[in-house]
């Protein structure tokens, strides 16, 4: 039996998709898919990835073409996935195994992928939250309630995820719980500096990562992609003020 191009399109385009699902930049996609095909001697493939959408195309060694198109849906970034797609890739570049060997190898990937429990995310809420306070300037009573705020976004983040809210949304009612928090913690006498409390919760929403992406997208000539992450990042930016924004002006209005 000949080779199998069509298993190989089918890992390839798999790895490409699920490197980008855990927030892979695009050259790293692009990078990581063109080694692999190179390891299994693949000379004429092509590789076009954007934030939601990846294609993958070559032609094998009768002249017939393969393409596969998958679409990559809304997603964040799981640095430990990525790291553990990237290196699967170097070590499939560096020795590349029987394709059925390769794609067990990466489905292994996934299933002992750890996520860590609730609490322990929202305690990395509370400790984000509560240094960024101190850092901006809050005293330790603001720091401790902007810790709680941030807790307050945590769970609201987990709420709207299982509500399969959009990224908008999201953040707008993430901005919105953490102002709401923050007014009643001042309000009750826990903490002394509303705008270094709230301030301090609202930048585990900033979108820092995906801003500075996209710049590195756009520096490396890929327009599409970064101009895509650039707008999602303003557009993260906007839902932070307008969720913010709304609680404090009716807090101030009344």
């Amino acid at each position: 039996m000949g080779f199998d191009y069509d298993q190989l399109l089918d890992l390839v385009a798999e790895v490409g998709f699920r490197m980008a699902e855990a927030g892979a930049e695009t050259y790293r996609v692009e990078e990581s898919v063109s080694y692999l095909l190179a390891a299994y001697g693949i000379e004429t493939g092509e590789v076009f990835a954007i934030p939601n959408c990846l294609i993958v195309s070559f032609t094998d060694a009768t002249g017939h073409a393969h393409t596969r198109v998958r679409r990559i849906p809304a997603h964040g970034l799981d640095i430990s996935l990525l790291e553990s797609y990237n290196e699967f890739c170097r070590e499939i570049s560096q020795a590349p195994p029987r394709l059925e060997e390769a794609l067990e190898r990466m489905e292994a990937i996934r299933q002992r992928h750890y996520v860590f429990p609730l609490w322990v995310q929202l305690a990395c809420y509370f400790v984000g939250g509560g240094c960024y306070s101190l850092f901006f300037g809050g005293n330790p009573r603001d720091a401790v309630c902007g810790g709680l705020c941030s807790i307050a976004i945590g769970l609201c983040v987990t709420v709207m995820n299982r509500l399969r809210a959009n990224v908008f949304i999201r953040t707008m009612a993430g901005g919105a719980v953490a102002a709401v928090c923050a007014l009643a913690l001042v309000a009750a006498g826990a903490g002394d500096n509303l705008d270094f409390i709230t301030i301090g919760a609202l930048m585990l929403l900033v979108p820092g990562i995906a801003f500075t992406n996209a710049m590195r997208d756009i520096m490396s000539g890929d327009m599409n992609a970064g101009i895509n992450k650039s707008v999602e990042a303003l557009l993260t930016a906007t839902a932070i003020a307008l969720g913010t924004g709304f609680v404090l002006s009716v807090a101030q209005a009344l």
